[in-house]
């Protein structure tokens, strides 16, 4: 990550696919969702690649997945897909 961007966490904003999956989850699958998104936040560059899509990202942990690539500068962050148990 550029070192002008270090101490500020990333802005998250999802695709349109990835919203919609968003919106269909429970209360505490959600809950689930913002931890994960708040560990991924913190430090991206630490997620592994996905393993067809070496752009993209791919975090699991818990029973939550997303897979989600960086801007340029890695100052958003852009959830392609979201999947929670």
């Amino acid at each position: 990550m550029p070192k002008h961007n270090r101490g500020r966490r990333p802005r998250i904003v999802f695709t349109e696919p990835a919203e919609t999956q968003v919106r269909l989850l429970s209360t505490a699958q959600t809950a689930a969702l913002d931890a994960t998104l708040n560990v991924i936040a913190a430090d991206p560059g630490g997620v592994k690649h996905h393993a067809t899509a070496p752009a993209l990202r791919d975090y699991q942990h818990d029973g939550v997945r997303a897979i989600f690539y960086a801007t340029a500068l890695g100052s958003i962050l852009i959830v392609t897909y979201v999947e929670v148990d």
